[in-house]
């Protein structure tokens, strides 16, 4: 089978998560920088990666890359790279995204327009055609230059992976899907464990921990761009991949994780999103403030993602609310938890520093994960 690369981005400050799901998912990672993982892999991996990877935002099909410091370098070593072997002659085909960062080619618009035409000079030659109708399937390109490094791929996945098919309705600053698994996966936290989030919006947390913990794929309820792609990629990969899919989901399980709001609207709206990732006889969803949170199970985790004052109207109100944070999570004196926020002020209103804390971008946001680890419960005996 033909080894290809893939590249696979995710939030900053995410890239290890990202890294151990490619790893368990079986591919050889080949470079790890900020914000992408890229890893190695045949036809199948394609398919396996955007139905399994919980992290990453797309999949990309790498073409290749060298370095540019000129537009005239630029265009001919564009030109120089098998787009016949990805595009084929009715494909339609455009630089959908082009970011630089420190590097001296630096407009997007430029960047885009020049590669666009040395691929369809490359085509021409090798297709012996003028002009392109571009009437078949789409292939969206993108591009990364990074210190004059520039490197070009395919996007796979269409649609964003953080897009499972399941949030209809949202809350007024939600978290993605792929952001709120990652942290899930940051923690120690099981299916067996008690989870709870107090300010769970529209039910992303609670519902992507139902489905790590039930083992339902992310990309079960959704298509992605290159199942169009049969001079790529044949049909039985992403049946195989359904299937697998589909084979190693938990039907009978059962799991504690509770999701409160203070909106009630918005809690209806976590119930439907929940019932449409399938998920919804996992979790308990109420109306209810954090001050009413308690409880008298022993070893449970609270993973949340609290206001932090984006909007001016919020900010006076965070002191207030990062002191009934700490009072309340601090009453459950056996539970871990792990709290992402933008607020600088956080650790000294919550009463206590954090035993971790990650710095992670929610888009261009820096946020921050406090991760408060409670005692390790007792190891069960094995003695009758």
């Amino acid at each position: 089978m033909n080894q290809l690369e893939y590249i696979s981005p995710c939030h900053f400050g995410l890239e290890a998560v990202l890294k151990r799901e490619i790893i368990d998912l079986g591919y050889k990672i080949v470079k790890v920088e900020d914000g992408r993982v890229t890893y190695t892999g045949d036809e199948s991996t394609c398919a396996r990666a955007n139905m399994f990877l919980r992290t990453t935002e797309r999949v990309l099909l790498k073409i290749g890359s060298f370095k540019a410091e000129t537009f005239d370098e630029l265009f001919e070593n564009t030109k120089a790279l098998p787009w016949e072997k990805f595009i084929p002659k009715d494909g339609k085909f455009w630089v959908t995204k082009a970011s630089s960062v420190n590097s001296k080619l630096f407009s997007p618009s430029d960047i885009q327009s020049i590669m666009k035409k040395a691929i369809v000079e490359r085509l021409k030659s090798v297709y012996k055609i003028d002009w392109f109708e571009e009437s078949g399937n789409p292939y969206p390109i993108r591009v990364t230059i990074r210190k004059d490094e520039v490197t070009v791929s395919i996007d796979t996945s269409g649609e964003s992976l953080h897009k499972r098919g399941y949030r209809k309705l949202t809350s007024k600053a939600p978290i993605t899907e792929t952001l709120a698994a990652a942290l899930i996966m940051l923690t120690p936290w099981n299916k067996d464990r008690i989870l709870v989030d107090p300010f769970c919006g529209s039910g992303t947390i609670p519902i992507e921990a139902a489905m790590i913990g039930a083992r339902i794929a992310p990309g079960i309820g959704r298509t992605f761009l290159a199942e169009q792609w049969s001079n790529l990629y044949p049909d039985k990969i992403w049946m195989d991949a359904r299937n697998e899919a589909k084979d190693m989901q938990l039907k009978d399980i059962q799991m504690n994780i509770q999701g409160y709001d203070l909106d009630g609207d918005i809690v209806k709206a976590a119930r439907q999103n929940a019932r449409l990732a399938g998920v919804e006889h996992l979790i308990h969803f109420q109306q209810k403030p954090v001050s009413e949170l308690s409880s008298n199970k022993k070893y449970g985790f609270i993973i949340t993602n609290p206001p932090y004052g984006e909007r001016l109207e919020e900010k006076e109100d965070l002191p207030a609310l990062y002191q009934e944070i700490g009072k309340v999570f601090g009453s459950l004196d056996t539970w871990s938890y792990y709290i992402i926020t933008s607020y600088e002020d956080a650790q000294r209103k919550i009463g206590r520093k954090a035993d971790k804390n990650r710095k992670i971008y929610n888009g261009m946001i820096k946020t921050y994960f406090y991760q408060y680890m409670g005692p390790k419960p007792p190891r069960r005996s094995n003695n009758r």
